[in-house]
C-alpha cells in the first residue's frame, strides 16, 4: 500500500491504496477554539488552536504539522458550518475566511471528503435505523441518518419561542441566559418536539455541554466526541 505522508503544505502525492487493504484515513475535526487530529490505527487525538482568525491554508498547516509523522491515504474533515455534497455552502462563524471554495483535495495532495461536522459525528454514533443527532455545543449541530444515509440538517436557526430560535434556548447563549434548571427543561422539550416531528428511532446528543444533562430526554442517550474520528473512517470504509 502506498500510504501518504505530507511533509509540508500543498505538496501532491501519487497513487492510491491497494485494493483489499486497509485504508488509513486522517480525520480532522475543525472547530471554533481547536482543531483535533486523528488518523487509524492511532489512539492519540491531537489538537490545536483555532480562532476567529483561523483561515484554511492556516488549518491545512496546522494540521501537516500535527500529523507529520503518521501516514494515510484519505481526509476526513469535519467543517462546522452547512456542507452539501462535499462543497462548503457557508464561511463558518467562528472562524477566519477563504473557507468556501477552498481546494482540500489539491492542498492534502490526497483524496479528501468534506463534511458538516455535525454530520461526521452523528455517523460515529449510528447504530442503524433513523437516528437523530443533536450537538449541545456553542450552537445546535444537527443531522439525521435514515438507513445509512447521511441528511446533515440546519435545525438551529429555525424559530422556536418568543422570536428565538432552537439555538437560541439550547445552544451556549440559552445556557447563559437561562441558567442550568431552565435550560434543561427546554432541551427536553426541543428533543421531544424535534425526536417526533422527524419520527427518529432515537435521539444522539453530542456536544460539550450534554454533559451537563442531569436526565436525559425519553428517547436519548449521550454520545461523546470521539465518534467524530469514527465517522470521519466510516466515510471511506461503509457506505454511507
Amino acid at each position: 500500500m502506498n500510504h501518504r505522508r505530507i511533509d509540508r503544505p500543498f505538496h501532491r502525492v501519487a497513487s492510491g491504496p491497494v485494493s483489499g487493504q486497509v485504508m488509513k484515513v486522517l480525520v480532522v475535526d475543525v472547530g471554533g477554539t481547536s482543531v483535533k487530529v486523528f488518523v487509524s490505527g492511532q489512539q492519540a487525538v491531537r489538537k490545536f488552536r483555532s480562532g476567529p482568525a483561523l483561515s484554511p491554508k492556516q488549518m491545512i498547516a496546522g494540521v501537516v504539522a500535527a500529523a507529520e509523522d503518521w501516514i494515510y491515504d484519505a481526509v476526513s474533515i469535519g467543517y462546522p458550518g452547512p456542507v452539501s455534497r462535499g462543497r462548503l455552502l457557508e464561511e463558518p462563524r467562528n472562524l477566519g475566511v477563504g473557507w468556501v471554495g477552498f481546494d482540500f483535495m489539491k492542498a492534502f495532495g490526497c483524496p479528501v471528503k468534506v463534511v458538516n461536522d455535525a454530520a461526521m459525528q452523528a455517523l460515529g454514533s449510528y447504530e442503524g435505523g433513523r437516528m437523530l443527532f443533536l450537538g449541545l455545543g456553542t450552537g445546535l449541530g444537527s443531522a439525521l441518518i435514515v438507513d445509512k444515509v447521511i441528511m446533515p440538517m440546519e435545525l438551529a436557526h429555525l424559530p422556536y419561542r418568543k422570536g428565538r430560535t432552537f439555538e437560541d434556548y439550547v445552544g451556549l447563549r440559552g445556557l447563559e441566559r437561562l441558567g442550568k434548571t431552565k435550560w434543561r427543561q427546554a432541551v427536553d422539550d426541543v428533543v421531544t418536539r424535534l425526536k417526533t416531528a422527524l419520527a427518529a428511532d432515537y435521539v444522539v446528543l453530542g456536544g460539550g455541554n450534554a454533559k451537563k444533562l442531569v436526565q436525559l430526554p425519553e428517547g436519548a442517550r449521550l454520545g461523546d466526541n470521539a465518534h467524530a474520528f469514527i465517522g470521519g473512517e466510516r466515510l471511506w470504509k461503509e457506505p454511507a
